[in-house]
């Protein structure tokens, strides 16, 4: 899925394309005494100083000492970013950390200005950073809900916990409309249709900030985001980042709806998108940023700019470019250490009139306007704002009550077989699937990690999974409740309720070539048939953050239910799919479909569509004692050859089901931060291409390590060997090894077995800091001893000495070059 390119969109726009995009009528009115503070204000700063509030770096990438010599006019965590880079971070270390970068913000002995920095934050579902926060539904979750009302409470709820922090900002809401569901970010949005995205962005903005003239910004508020503008969610393909060949007209109508009601709101700040619309990058787009955004709909907060989205523009890098700014950004988010060229380039571009000066005045203009109607200059410091430490907001009940509320109301019943749901809580239940008691996959990407991946149940405190939810259900209402991840059992259960569906991902680690579930890996099917001809009911709970072709899954069930992503508060669950006690409902189903279900693994369908007849359409949704519309008998031929001539391990991150472990002598953990050590061996995220694409390895020699993708299951890979596959590692060679480095399989959870392969003389051959790649076959793996029908680890890299490299993509496919063995 690449980028397709057509002639930019140039700043000649007709009158009549102007006329498409309405003059908006914001809830923030310009305020006189704002717009003079702004002005004083501006009229002090040097132009290195407003070159400073145009910079947003990252919290692994600046000091404290940074912050007080530059004065940045914000800074951002990224998603799996932490203070101390610490995971488990208190509430007390975010706070300590706000509060410095505040004081050394204000602290003009180096800088000369006392302009508050601010924070910004991902809060996708919840403050998802943080251990022990509320984790919403994802926002598909919340579509299939269709109830603003319940997204103004989500939306407050999250504003008082990422408060509790002493965070200012959050990068939210998304208001992308997803028109092909292969995109990775499909679950950010609340629906493939615009009908509910402006009544949505307007009450999660209204959550977020508060109202105007009531409680705006206040104490108990924080600033929003409206993002990505625009028409993130119909690139070509669901090609994350990629090319949206929209009309005008169908830009507006379709992709722009969530800002109208967003802004209208009054939403301060618009992040622009990654994607390009009709090749033209966003970034870099006079028209849309300034001509459309700013001059035409009148936003007057500022626009931020994505992780180092400006390095995309033609002709850019991450370290120098003046087109973004030009274009209409107000503010680089330069994560990267990369910001410190930026930086200067930006003040040479300006002083070189590269940069207008009236275009440096007017972005600065915007971020302290924000930060003055915010009150930054007003309210006390982060650590001393009344929320600011306040423990006992993160996963409050008061919170954890809405969210259980939100899982209730965004499942969608597909299939109901005999009406065997509600399910009596009084009898013998099985509880099977990889989802069932696994909170991390519940919650999906974004949670705690960026992509939501190295989680335990343990690192959710106070959360439930649904087999919780189900097992307290079932065990007070004198019933019994087993669980088996398996499906494996003593004594033959009444029903089985089976939890699976897709691993954690975010955005395009996400991005597929079709919506078959489980191509070429079958198993939770097989767990689904197997227990159907052993005469048990079989009830199925979907995990997904995107509609999918379940065809074969659905035959497999008596009953089906689209779970979503529902977060920390699994229970919701139980708490509609059981009756009560004395068998009367509990909670009815409420959610109806805001995708619309697809028919085929290859079908694009959307609301309206009059080419292409989904399984189910957009609005469906059972309910209790409706009639069954699904039979058993549904069309399972995929209509597409699954080939195994390509399977992809690595590309920007591990693929699910696999996750990375370290080892280091007699110890292993898996991989949980983006930058890692642990004993010998340290692991660091970096961009190659795009945020976070790639990954340096390195080894120290103290002791024997490695490096191992791993999954709880082995996958027979027989079908690769008989193709004539390889293992294929494109990789950077930065330290030569000092020892010999084993590449191979692992045969259980990352322990080598034999079928490592000794790669020593093809690194000792390789030059030091070029990307290259190293195939080894299959076949040479398989003679060393691996069992290849039984891999739990596809990818192990081992040496007891010094190495360090870099890969960004491994796959098993053909390589004709590939090396050969002799064994």
């Amino acid at each position: 899925m690449k980028e397709t390119t057509s002639q930019p969109t140039t700043d000649n726009q007709t009158a009549e394309s102007t006329q498409i995009w309405p003059v908006l009528n914001p809830e923030v009115k310009a305020d006189p005494q704002v717009e003079q503070k702004v002005k004083d204000l501006l009229a002090e700063l040097t132009l290195e100083q407003k070159i400073a509030q145009m910079i947003q770096p990252e919290i692994r990438d600046i000091t404290i000492e940074d912050m007080r010599k530059y004065g940045f006019g914000s800074y951002l965590n990224g998603g799996g970013s932490f203070p101390n880079g610490d995971k488990h971070a208190t509430v007390k270390d975010w706070v300590d950390l706000a509060e410095a970068m505040y004081q050394a913000s204000v602290d003009d002995s180096l800088d000369g200005t006392r302009i508050p920095t601010m924070w910004g934050t991902d809060a996708v579902h919840g403050h998802n950073n943080v251990i022990g926060a509320t984790l919403f539904p994802h926002n598909i979750g919340l579509g299939a809900a269709h109830n603003p009302a319940l997204i103004e409470q989500v939306a407050g709820a999250t504003a008082r916990e990422v408060m509790a922090t002493g965070i200012d900002w959050v990068f939210a809401p998304t208001v992308a409309v997803t028109r092909d569901d292969r995109w990775g970010r499909t679950y950010e949005a609340y629906s493939e249709d615009p009908e509910i995205l402006a009544s949505y962005a307007s009450a999660i903005v209204r959550g977020l900030q508060g109202t105007p003239g009531k409680d705006f910004l206040n104490e108990q508020r924080v600033i929003s985001t409206v993002k990505h503008f625009v028409g993130d969610g119909g690139t070509e393909g669901g090609d994350d980042q990629g090319n949206n060949t929209a009309s005008e007209q169908e830009l507006f109508d379709i992709h722009a709806q969530g800002y109208v009601g967003g802004l209208n709101a009054g939403s301060q700040s618009v992040m622009a998108s990654f994607n390009s619309w009709q090749g033209e990058k966003i970034h870099g787009s006079h028209y849309m940023l300034t001509q459309v955004l700013k001059e035409r709909m009148g936003f007057d907060g500022f626009v931020v700019g994505d992780w180092n989205g400006h390095g995309q523009i033609p002709g850019c890098t991450n370290e120098d470019c003046p087109q973004a700014a030009n274009a209409g950004l107000d503010m680089y988010m330069a994560p990267t250490p990369t910001w410190k060229p930026l930086y200067y380039n930006l003040i040479e571009q300006a002083k070189s009139g590269v940069i207008p000066m009236t275009r440096i005045d007017d972005a600065v203009t915007r971020i302290l306007r924000v930060k003055v109607r915010a009150g930054l200059f007003d309210k006390p410091s982060p650590a001393n704002r009344p929320l600011s430490g306040d423990t006992s907001l993160i996963g409050a009940k008061e919170h954890r009550d809405i969210a259980r509320d939100a899982v209730r109301q965004s499942l969608v019943l597909l299939k109901n077989k005999n009406n065997i749901l509600p399910l009596n809580p009084g009898q013998k239940v099985l509880v099977a699937g990889t989802g069932a008691d696994n909170i991390g996959q519940q919650s999906g990407g974004w949670s705690i990690t960026w992509q939501g991946t190295g989680n335990e149940n343990s690192d959710f405190p106070g959360a439930s999974s649904i087999w919780d939810g189900i097992n307290a259900a079932v065990t007070a209402a004198g019933g019994q409740a087993e669980l088996s991840v398996q499906g494996e059992f003593e004594q033959k259960p009444d029903v089985a309720i089976v939890v699976f569906g897709e691993q954690p991902y975010a955005e395009g680690n996400g991005d597929l070539d079709n919506l078959e579930y489980q191509r070429g890996d079958k198993s939770d099917l097989a767990m689904l048939q197997a227990l159907k001809a052993k005469g048990i009911p079989v009830v199925s709970l979907f995990i997904s953050g995107r509609p999918m072709w379940v065809n074969a899954e659905l035959n497999a069930s008596d009953a089906f239910v689209a779970v979503w992503l529902p977060g920390t508060e699994g229970q919701g669950v139980a708490d509609v799919i059981l009756t009560k006690a004395d068998g009367s409902v509990n909670f009815d189903f409420h959610g109806k479909l805001s995708f619309s279900w697809p028919d085929r693994p290859d079908q694009v369908v959307n609301r309206g569509d009059t080419d292409e007849t989904p399984l189910l359409p957009y609005g469906f949704g059972l309910r209790y004692g409706q009639d069954n519309t699904l039979g058993d008998d549904l069309n399972t031929d995929s209509g597409t050859t699954a080939t195994v001539a390509q399977l992809v391990l690595f590309d920007r991150a591990v693929k699910a089901p696999y996750e990375v472990e370290l080892h280091s002598g007699d110890s292993k953990q898996q991989q949980s931060a983006n930058v890692q050590t642990f004993g010998a061996l340290s692991v660091s995220s970096f961009d190659l291409n795009v945020q976070e694409d790639a990954r340096l390895v390195s080894f120290d020699g103290s002791e024997s390590a490695k490096i191992a993708f791993i999954s709880a299951f082995p996958k027979d890979l027989r079908g690769y060997w008989e193709q004539g596959a390889s293992l294929i590692v494109n990789y950077r060679l930065d330290q030569a090894p000092t020892a010999p480095v084993y590449l191979g399989f692992g045969c259980d959870h990352g322990v080598e077995c034999p079928g490592l392969i000794d790669i020593s003389e093809q690194l000792n051959q390789a030059s030091i800091g070029e990307w290259q790649t190293l195939s080894v076959s299959l076949s040479c793996i398989g003679k060393a001893g691996s069992n290849l029908g039984q891999v739990f680890s596809p990818f192990t890299l081992k040496t007891d000495g010094k190495l360090t490299l870099a890969f960004s993509h491994i796959e098993l496919g053909v390589d004709a070059q590939a090396n050969t063995c002799d064994q």
